[in-house]
């Protein structure tokens, strides 16, 4: 019988660990957190978005970073299969916005609930301890060293998951494994985070709450991603789903500038916006600017958007001119916000980064550079954007390694 150990006790590592027992290996899974899965109880606000109802191509396009190695992995289980998976388990799934999937019950415990329960029915063994190194001998690896102990296994998983959410366990571990291993690691960065602003404009906004805008990236004054949704001032900048899925377009701080602009009434075009403006201004045609705008905006937001008009905001409103208000409408549909980075890497959904693919079997998920050493998850360096696309991933490298791993050798 094959022994199998996997270093994570995660999305990735769980799976692989339910396939490696399903095809006849012996399989531990060292977790060093007091409860393994602990990541997935905060995905999807606590709710787990398990997977994005599409096919493997949509999920292949929602991939920024080395999509093509994913290939074999989504076609052995695609987003449908997650679903059937976790449905035969017992739990009931619905779609929503997006086509993001989530237990009908809104509890990411059912999930992970599943997972155990499987975990179990499968005699998979799960030890809380920390790995500290991998043992390897001539090239191959022989097991692990778990606390003071060596335990000895035919075939290692390495489903650490990356640099982000650490008190969740994800510290990096599984990159110094790599490098140990002789893989090359590019280097872990933050993505899907809240964004910092060079400015004190969104401080100023600090918990206002946009919903139906539109956010459009400019890198270099160059537009590179643009979506619909909804998003949250803060203290240092912008946070929110919307913002998050345009932070994994923004890659090269230090190299480029990046500037977000938001069209505040995406609904509206700029004619149809002037009629409205002109009718409230008509409503209100004797009053003082500032007070002339409480019901197209909310009232948070209006002395940022005047003072972004450069229109003095105790002029009276029958003196506005057709120029100032070009100038107003210029701001309501693209309300801009300098940027000046990302959140810290432990304040990230995923990282970017990670064990080269180039150097892992796309086939199997077996290491290139060291034989019995497979990777799963988010240590390699695949990333992609919000929607359930990244648990896709952990779930569909995870199935693949397992069951890799758990072949007998010939």
């Amino acid at each position: 019988m094959t022994r199998v150990a996997i270093v994570g006790g995660g999305a990735a590592g769980l799976l692989a660990g339910i396939a490696a027992a399903w095809s006849g290996a012996q399989v531990t899974i060292y977790e060093k957190m007091r409860v393994p899965g602990k990541k997935m109880l905060i995905t999807g606000k606590g709710r787990c978005n398990v997977c994005n109802d599409c096919d493997a191509q949509e999920v292949l396009r929602n991939v920024p970073v080395n999509p093509r190695f994913l290939y074999s992995a989504l076609g052995a289980f695609s987003p449908a299969d997650v679903k059937a998976f976790f449905e035969e388990k017992g739990v009931a799934l619905k779609t929503e916005r997006g086509n993001r999937v989530f237990p009908v019950s809104d509890r990411a415990s059912d999930i992970i609930d599943a997972l155990f329960l499987w975990v179990r029915r499968t005699g998979v063994s799960i030890v809380h301890a920390s790995v500290s190194d991998l043992v390897m001998q001539d090239g191959r690896v022989t097991g692990v060293r778990a606390g003071k102990k060596t335990c000895l296994a035919d075939r290692v998983i390495v489903a650490t998951g990356g640099a982000s959410y650490p008190q969740t366990g994800s510290t990096g571990d599984g990159y110094r494994f790599a490098r140990e291993a002789g893989h090359t690691v590019v280097p872990a960065n933050p993505s899907l985070v809240p964004l910092v602003e060079s400015g004190e404009t969104c401080r100023s906004l600090m918990g206002l709450s946009l919903r139906n805008v539109q956010l459009t990236v400019f890198e270099n004054e160059k537009k590179i991603y643009t979506d619909f949704g909804e998003m949250l001032f803060t203290h240092f900048g912008l946070s929110g789903p919307l913002v998050l899925s345009a932070s994994a377009h923004m890659r090269h701080f230090g190299s480029k500038s990046y500037r977000v602009e938001i069209d505040l009434k995406p609904a509206l075009d700029e004619k149809t916006l002037d009629r409205r403006l002109l009718a409230d201004f008509d409503k209100h045609k004797n009053s003082d600017f500032i007070n002339a705008l409480g019901e197209l905006l909310p009232r948070k937001l209006i002395p940022a958007v005047i003072e972004k008009s450069g229109i003095d905001p105790r002029e009276k409103v029958n003196t506005i001119t057709k120029k100032q208000r070009a100038s107003l409408l210029r701001v309501l549909k693209a309300f801009p916000v300098e940027i000046s980075g990302k959140r810290p890497i432990a304040e990230a959904i995923v990282t970017t980064g990670g064990v080269s693919v180039r150097e892992v079997s796309p086939k199997t998920m077996e290491s290139k550079k060291c034989s019995g050493l497979y990777f799963a998850g988010e240590v390699l360096d695949v990333d992609a954007y919000t929607g359930g696309f990244n648990l896709q991933i952990a779930w569909s490298t995870g199935r693949l390694a397992g069951l890799s791993a758990a072949q007998e050798e010939e």
